[in-house]
């Protein structure tokens, strides 16, 4: 994110310096290249202490190479647990199973190895067996031909809480909670009288006697799981695609699950994915009912889209209508997956004439004032860019855009300032919307912005009200009534290089009006 961030600095700065006069570009790229120069400074630098001093202590245990009785790491290890609550029993076969689920899908195999480090070493410092974490974290073979399955709970060693193979507890984990220091009973907590430990004959031989009657079959101490062959994509892609038109549906829905995350991969699974003709099979489910596998499909479509030849096979299809049909009634990850969606095919121009003609823009105004966090921000992102086609701004007038982005301006959770500004300097800049954006009510809150804001918060805020001041005069006196200047003169010696040129230009335009 750090290297990101400094692109982003280097592009901004040389736009902030870009002699537009010399170059003799028009208005209208002018104002492109601002546009743009408003998205790089989006991002957040994150500054909190703690955070830091987090990042700096999983760097130092991530580059260690001595995984085993390596003191001088524990104290950080510690630390650590307590900061990520990975401190109890409960929370790190939390922890295993979330890291289960996420190898399970394959969405982030480039830092696996490293999480499933780090659990094994957060686990041996709280006295908890497993050197297999890979495939303890997998589903075990007991309960995969029966899942429901119920085990007696005498049975489930309370540390790994798995059938127990030399019950004494699981004497591998029994052995490592003692070695660790532990002198409680893992169970009950209490002190134990001794440290001494014996095999449970008994409770072993029922055990045995139990998988044996329920056909349910262990891995003993000693033995190996047979590997697993790695799945070849040119050969399950293509399988995949052909079970999306599968007459069953649980087959359809674990197809369009299994390409969703493979297309999510790397640019050859998505290669493979349409040459399969993948885009048409997909297409095809969007009008399901069952709202997984609409979410499924509309995010398999979104990963597909990222291939800019994909953009234009997929509005072809005729995929946009029933993406804006599950933006509107999908479930919450289905609708803020297809504004995203909408997003990346509305970077071709013909696409954003599409999405508007077919009715998306009123779906992502509603998304923007009453979806999650993460739909707000996805629908901003997609109107932002619809709006570049000037048709579209009329359309998002129509469907009602002006109070969504003045609730985003007083909504400090949502921390959208900069997002809903740039969306007001494009409406600012038609003449029919600039009628219906500039209101005295609407210039305070820009004072306000200019007055209090982040230094991006008064760059937006002071850009809008140059574009409206210099088609409305009214609004600019306005401006200065409600103290203004004051504000211009500190951000003209303080501000940021653009929002120093903004203000510049705000002052000439103010002894004009006067």
């Amino acid at each position: 994110m750090g290297r990101f961030r400094a692109v982003y600095e280097k592009i901004n700065t040389a736009l902030d310096g870009m002699p537009y006069a010399d170059l003799g570009v028009s208005d209208e790229v002018k104002e492109q290249v601002e546009l743009i120069n408003t998205q790089l400074k989006r991002s957040k630098k994150r500054t909190d202490t703690q955070d830091m001093e987090l990042a700096m202590d999983l760097m130092v245990i991530l580059q260690s190479q001595e995984h085993d009785g390596n003191n001088a790491d524990r104290p950080i290890l510690e630390r650590l647990a307590k900061r990520l609550e990975l401190q109890s029993l409960a929370d790190l076969r939390a922890e295993t199973m979330a890291i289960k689920k996420l190898i399970n899908s394959s969405e982030r195999a480039d830092s696996t190895s490293q999480m499933v480090d780090l659990l094994q070493r957060l686990k041996a410092i709280a006295g908890v067996d497993e050197k297999n974490i890979l495939g303890e974290v997998s589903i075990p073979k007991y309960l995969e031909k029966c899942p429901s399955l119920v085990i007696p709970n005498d049975f489930l060693c309370p540390i790994s809480l798995e059938i127990m193979t030399d019950p004494t507890y699981e004497r591998r984990s029994i052995q490592k909670w003692l070695d660790a220091g532990q002198k409680t009973c893992p169970k009950t907590q209490q002190p134990l009288a001794h440290l001494s430990l014996a095999p449970n004959y008994a409770l072993k031989n029922l055990i045995m006697q139990w998988c044996d009657k329920n056909k349910v079959e262990i891995q003993l101490i000693g033995e190996s799981p047979p590997p697993e062959p790695p799945e070849d994509p040119k050969v399950v892609i293509p399988s995949l695609v052909k079970d999306l038109s599968s007459p069953h549906l649980d087959v359809q829905r674990k197809a369009v699950k299994k390409i969703r995350t493979l297309s999510k991969e790397n640019p050859e699974n998505r290669l493979l994915v349409t040459d399969s003709g993948g885009i048409p099979a997909l297409i095809g489910l969007l009008p399901y009912p069952d709202k997984k596998i609409q979410e499924n499909t509309v995010t398999s479509l979104l990963n597909l889209s990222i291939d800019e030849g994909n953009k234009l096979l997929i509005a072809k299809g005729g995929a946009i209508p029933f993406i804006i049909e599950v933006l509107r009634n999908g479930s919450v990850e289905g609708q803020e997956n297809s504004a995203a969606a909408l997003f990346s095919l509305s970077m071709v121009d013909e696409n954003k004439v599409a999405i508007g003609a077919l009715g998306g823009i009123a779906p992502l105004v509603d998304l923007l004032q009453n979806g999650t966090i993460r739909g707000k921000k996805d629908a901003s992102t997609a109107i932002f860019n619809l709006m570049l086609n000037n048709p579209n701004k009329l359309r998002a007038i129509e469907a009602g855009i002006l109070p969504a982005l003045l609730k985003l301006l007083d909504d400090n959770k949502a921390a959208m300032v900069d997002e809903a500004l740039s969306i007001f300097l494009l409406l600012a800049s038609h003449s029919t919307c600039r009628a219906e954006v500039g209101t005295d009510h609407f210039v305070d809150m820009l004072v306000r912005i200019i007055k209090d804001g982040t230094p991006k918060n008064k760059e937006c805020a002071l850009s809008v009200l140059l574009e409206l001041g210099l088609a409305n005069n009214a609004l600019m006196a306005h401006a200065l009534c409600s103290g203004l200047h004051d504000h211009l003169a500190d951000v003209a010696k303080n501000g940021t290089s653009r929002a120093q040129r903004k203000a510049n230009s705000l002052i000439q335009l103010a002894r004009k009006c006067s």
